[in-house]
């Protein structure tokens, strides 16, 4: 893996206000990074804005962050402008799309197709998550690894790692995690605040969607489709699908899991899923989306039956 480069940690050190930001629709990995990044400027004296253009999801309120995260463009001047967990310069919405060519911009990121937008980067998919980077970063900079600095880390890392039982749970992110609780992260503590944030809404919406689900291919490829009646009727959003991929992915014979949903903006959402040697990244990269290889998604521009289709066919393509 590559270490961590010293012109990051230099204009860490050097500079004095920094953006950080992350991709919209944030999740574990981007708020935990984000928070992780902001304890370590925090610690280093500096001056930050912590921005978001989703804002805090609200299942992540109980997370101690060292600022506010505005989901309002800010007006400052700033020397660095830090790019998190984001595999283009799209991802972090237009406000950051249009500046990263006017600031100086540090890219931190472990999605292979990255195309290196920054004025540093580091880009390494071999680390399990941003937030395992984070760590490497803080370790640099002498900062121990407790407190609310640990709790940004081991929430973007269990949240990439699907709590250690993903295919990116190496011995180097156990060792970080093993570290933060020799000085005092509390699993038993913290595993709740993040799993148990679920609303009835939600329950409704997971018993209706897997009602629905269905496997074909001899049951190799397990596939929900969400539409917007099933949402507005359940009282939900978007963030209440997180997971649902996953679930399919338990049924034996399954080798790779979708899930797709109605998106207000147009379009469908498309999550993949798979374990072992089975590679969703080239679906999504084939659909115009990308990732890792067991965990991928995108956008499809069709109607949902029409990106239904597509994606089958492109996983029949893909299953080994």
């Amino acid at each position: 893996m590559i270490p961590v480069p010293s012109e990051l940690t230099r204009a860490l050190k050097t500079g004095d206000n920094f953006l950080v930001t992350s991709h919209v629709k944030p999740d574990g990995d981007s708020i935990g990074s984000m928070s992780a990044a902001g304890h370590i400027l925090k610690s280093l004296g500096k001056k930050f804005v912590l921005y978001n253009e989703s804002g805090l999801p609200g299942k992540y309120t109980w997370l101690d962050l060292p600022a506010k995260i505005h989901n309002r463009p800010p007006d400052n001047n700033f020397d660095w402008i830090v790019v998190l967990d984001s595999a283009s310069p799209e991802r972090p919405g237009e406000y950051i799309a249009d500046r990263i060519n006017q600031v100086p911009t540090i890219n931190i990121d472990h999605h292979p197709d990255n195309p290196d937008f920054g004025s540093i980067n580091w880009v390494d998919p071999g680390f399990s998550s941003v937030g395992e980077m984070m760590s490497l970063v803080a370790r640099q900079l002498d900062l121990e690894l407790k407190g609310p600095l640990a709790h940004g880390i081991y929430l973007a890392i269990v949240s990439d790692t699907g709590f250690f039982s993903f295919g990116n749970t190496t011995p180097g992110v156990l060792e970080v995690t093993a570290q933060m609780v020799r000085q005092g992260l509390d699993p038993g503590q913290i595993n709740p605040l993040i799993t148990n944030q679920w609303s009835v809404g939600r329950i409704r919406l997971h018993g209706l969607a897997l009602q629905r689900s269905e496997f074909v291919d001899n049951g190799r490829i397990g596939i929900i489709c969400i539409t917007k009646d099933m949402l507005k009727n359940t009282g939900t959003g978007p963030e209440d699908c997180e997971g649902l991929v996953n679930m399919l992915l338990k049924v034996s014979g399954v080798k790779v899991a979708c899930t797709l949903r109605e998106d207000d903006e147009g379009g469908v959402k498309m999550s993949l899923r798979s374990a072992g040697q089975d590679d969703v990244s080239r679906i999504a990269s084939h659909l115009g989306g990308g990732g890792h290889k067991n965990a991928s998604g995108g956008i499809i521009n069709a109607p949902l039956q029409e990106a239904r289709e597509m994606v089958i066919a492109g996983a029949r393509r893909s299953i080994q």
